[in-house]
């Protein structure tokens, strides 16, 4: 049988709008068996998970658990474990590390305050300092989830190990499995799909430059879906690269009769240019399994942009 993966890519749905949202991402280190929510079924306390869940809800925060790649013994907690704290917004990106002997210092954090951006919360509570290293490849593997993450994630997590990107991490939950092996680049927050080794290397050597490679880009975690696909349309568009330029300023519904839906998206560039990016979502035909474990054939949503207007304002002077 197909799995999810396959009948997407055979049937070339697009990936450009899909990603997870979530303006700060907060990372927590958990070797071991994940189950299909981790948070509560994994050896992290699952009382602790439900507080982590409920701490972040509505802040614009997003709790995941990571573990190194590799063979995942059940060897009981870790005496030390690696805490990350990234906000993806342009012009306030940063990414925090920390370490901790018991992860139930993370309730300390204000959840809030993580969400808009302010890191002092996470460097008080957890000694907290800016990272300093490669950037952070985070894989998507969760086989309980969705098994195309563990059949495509944990190979493409152990060859980025193997071939020296100290930034690996394997990561509970992405979401759009059928886009396997999918990760997520910290501390820029975009997302990719249908990933291989040498493309995932380049965007990692792109992050480090202060690049932005669109190629497989699923979008920015900093945006709602439609401002996902208006920003990557704008780089398509201009070759923009640069990482922090451009902005999802305004996302307008668009009102229709009985149509789909719609939305007018401005995008603004940290140089006075903006654009009018018109989104429209529709359903993918024919139906196909938006995961492996779906028990009936769905029709996903996908982003389409259908107008983009020629940008408003003036380049300054470079």
């Amino acid at each position: 049988m197909s799995t999810c993966a396959t009948v997407s890519r055979d049937l070339d749905e697009p990936i450009s709008g899909t990603a997870a949202t979530a303006t700060t991402w907060l990372l927590l280190e958990q070797p071991g068996p994940w189950g299909a929510k981790a948070l509560v079924s994994s050896h992290l306390d699952p009382v602790l998970g439900r507080a982590l869940e409920a701490a972040a809800q509505d802040t614009g925060v997003r709790v995941a658990l990571i573990r190194r790649p590799g063979r995942h013994a059940d060897l009981g907690a870790p005496r030390l474990r690696q805490v990350y704290a990234a906000h993806t917004v342009p012009g306030r990106v940063w990414l925090h590390s920390a370490t901790t002997h018991d992860p139930r210092q993370l309730l300390d954090l204000d959840f809030a305050a993580l969400g808009r951006g302010e890191h002092h919360t996470f460097d008080r509570a957890l000694r907290g300092r800016p990272h300093t290293g490669d950037p952070l490849a985070l894989v998507c593997t969760n086989g309980k989830r969705d098994r195309c993450c563990a059949l495509l994630g944990r190979p493409l997590a152990a060859e980025l190990a193997a071939s020296g990107v100290r930034g690996a991490w394997e990561v509970t939950h992405l979401g759009g499995h059928r886009f396997s092996p999918t990760l997520l680049v910290l501390p820029h927050g975009y997302a990719y799909g249908r990933a291989e080794a040498h493309a995932v290397k380049e965007v990692l050597h792109g992050v480090q430059e202060g690049r932005i490679v669109v190629d497989g880009c699923r979008g920015s975690s900093a945006w709602e879906r439609p401002g996902q696909a208006a920003e990557l349309a704008v780089r398509a568009a201009t070759g923009e690269d640069a990482a922090e330029v451009l902005s999802v300023v305004r996302t307008s519904a668009v009102r229709t009769l009985g149509g789909a839906p719609r939305w007018e998206v401005t995008v603004a560039h940290t140089d006075g240019r903006r654009w009018q990016v018109e989104v429209a979502q529709s359903r993918e035909e024919p139906p196909r399994p938006e995961s492996c474990g779906a028990s009936v054939l769905g029709s996903p949503a996908r982003m389409d942009v259908v107008a983009m207007r020629e940008p408003v304002g003036t380049a300054l002077a470079v």
